[in-house]
């Protein structure tokens, strides 16, 4: 089985991706009909602190391998490839107008890698065994 605490961390990766959604999805809305959640929506911080939290988490959760040497390099691409959207949404890259696209999709890919992380389970061979 997966270490407890690899389940927390994945857990608290979900968590952030979710975290990540509102703030980009619902908060922007919210502050359509209040005015005093503006600073909030506008927070540039928000998105460096989201990816500041995002990739030792991701890293951590995703350093054992699992039964498959091939699904652990397939678990830890996604990571990248999400944590790289996030970057790239926190940089308003390509565009600003891009970013919340970008930054939702990013935390989508990162939120299901570590969704499959949580429910995988190892085989009783390679519960002892940890692949780099």
């Amino acid at each position: 089985m997966i270490s407890s605490t690899t389940k927390r961390l994945d857990g608290v990766a979900v968590a952030l991706s979710g975290a990540c959604l509102v703030h980009c999805l619902l908060l922007p809305i919210a502050a359509a009909f209040m005015p005093i959640l503006v600073p909030a929506a506008e927070a540039e911080w928000v998105h460096w602190a989201f990816v500041a939290f995002a990739i030792p988490t991701s890293i951590l959760a995703l350093r054992h391998g699992h039964a498959s040497p091939a699904r652990t390099r397939l678990l830890r691409l996604g990571a990248c490839l999400g944590l790289v959207l996030l970057t790239l949404g926190a940089l308003g890259w390509p565009k600003p107008n891009y970013e919340t696209a970008i930054t939702v999709t990013g935390g989508l890919i990162l939120a299901s890698v570590h969704l499959v992380n949580f429910f995988q389970k190892r085989t009783a061979t390679d519960c002892g065994s940890a692949h780099p």
